[in-house]
């Protein structure tokens, strides 16, 4: 009987594409590749540590692993890891701590361990030594519609609130031949859709001098034959350059979506948070791209509740998301995280603060998501039809290039097909219609 492996993952994107290539490495040592509820030999759990959330989480999924199989080895992975291996390493069945550095090792330490009765194991090297983006297998995933493509790993921006450059180190991008050539097989494959993914994706090609950014990276791959949607995950606002918005506009198969993170929509509570722009300087932003970009749906993340954030500060963020008429709206209340500037900030806000303050921007942010979709009423979208909906039968559904979800009835064969849609109603912030 083959070993087997389970894995789970918590967080964004990245760690996403990450746990899919663990997959497949484990899969190339013989590992058969099992649901982290059923019993299996070895459990990862690939943890986040953005918010306090996460790494409660990421606790509880180490106790569910145990409960599983007490027998099992437990290995822990990602940003937690990374950046509390101490504390990780003492949760009770916990055998094994890889940081973010050592993921492309990650079997052979399993493999090493394995043989090992000296007690439980941290493998977390130095994240600010490491200089050069390391590469991982392309993930073997089960669906041939979408997959993430990531071009970078850490950041440089040390936001007061952020721990992400602790527990991601220093800014590496992947070497663009190695991007591209990754692209084309995905593409070979069936793939229609590719996400550009990374811990902070503008910043890409600023540690390679000579080499191209962004721009010239999303403007290559947009190029290659076959690929029918090629879209960007988070973008902050100051990487956003003249010439990214003309390769969206001027491309047919770059979707007309930008998730731009704002945090905060007052000028006193940037500064604090360091994040090097203003509320006009993201204002002519955005304008400047629905002026070039005609439908582009723009989405964003909010913190509520940063240390000092008084109620005029909360009401200026209020107003400012209203006016930019956001398609969609993730809100977070502020977490310290030790080791960030802002943990030792005076005036930290109450938790119930901190709580009013996130229902009132999150039925803002339902409130135009909701009227980001009804203007389609009556209108025709394309859809990339992705698989058949599980809360409806007989209805298939999927997205349009600027990120609405569209349910309709159809069948299998469409499924990887562009699709015209019939808009006929808006449910929330979803759309409802019929192929023409």
């Amino acid at each position: 009987m083959p070993k087997t492996v389970a894995l789970v993952t918590l967080g964004c994107k990245v760690n996403q594409y990450e746990s899919d290539a663990l997959a497949t490495l484990f899969r190339r040592r013989g590992y058969r590749v099992v649901d982290f509820s059923k019993p299996a030999d070895v459990y990862v759990i690939n943890t986040c540590t953005v918010t306090h959330l996460g790494d409660r989480k990421s606790r509880q999924l180490i106790r569910r692993a145990t409960r599983n199989n007490p027998g099992a080895m437990v290995v822990v992975t990602g940003c937690y890891a990374q950046t509390s291996p101490g504390e990780v390493l003492a949760i009770p069945g916990v055998d094994l701590v890889v940081g973010t550095r050592d993921k492309a090792r990650l079997v052979d330490l399993v493999e090493e361990q394995a043989g090992r009765k000296d007690g439980p194991v941290a493998a977390v090297g130095d994240i600010f030594a490491v200089e050069e983006f390391t590469e991982l297998p392309v993930p073997a995933l089960p669906s041939r519609v979408r997959a993430f493509l990531k071009i970078q790993e850490g950041c440089n921006n040390y936001c007061a609130y952020c721990i992400i450059p602790f527990a991601r180190g220093p800014l590496r991008s992947r070497d663009p031949e190695r991007v591209l050539a990754e692209a084309r097989r995905l593409v070979r494959e069936g793939f229609k859709e590719l996400v550009l993914t990374g811990i902070h994706t503008g910043a890409y090609g600023q540690d390679r001098p000579g080499d191209m950014d962004l721009a010239g990276l999303v403007g290559r791959l947009a190029e290659i034959p076959g690929l029918l949607r090629l879209r960007l995950s988070s973008v902050e606002p100051m990487d956003i350059t003249g010439e990214l918005v003309q390769s969206m506009a001027s491309r047919p198969n770059i979707c007309r979506h930008l998730h731009i993170p704002l945090q905060s929509g007052d000028d006193q509570v940037l500064a604090r948070m360091r994040r090097h722009y203003t509320t006009e300087d993201f204002r002519r932003l955005v304008r400047d791209i629905r002026a070039r970009i005609p439908e582009v749906a723009i989405s964003t993340d909010v913190i509520v509740g940063f240390p000092g954030e008084t109620d005029e500060n909360f009401a200026s963020t209020l107003a400012f998301v209203r006016e930019m008429a956001f398609s969609r709206l993730h809100v977070f209340k502020y977490s310290p995280r030790r080791g960030t500037a802002a943990a030792s900030f005076p005036d930290q806000i109450s938790a119930q603060v901190k709580g009013e303050r996130s229902h009132r921007l999150i039925a803002l942010g339902e409130e135009l998501a909701v009227s980001f979709a009804r203007q389609y009423i009556g209108k025709e979208v394309l859809v990339l039809v992705e698989e058949a909906s599980p809360q409806r039968k007989g209805f298939y559904e999927g997205l349009t290039d600027n990120y609405l979800r569209v349910f309709f009835p159809g069948g299998s064969h469409l499924v990887g097909q562009i699709v015209p849609v019939l808009v006929e109603e808006a449910e929330g912030p979803d759309l409802k219609g019929r192929i023409i």
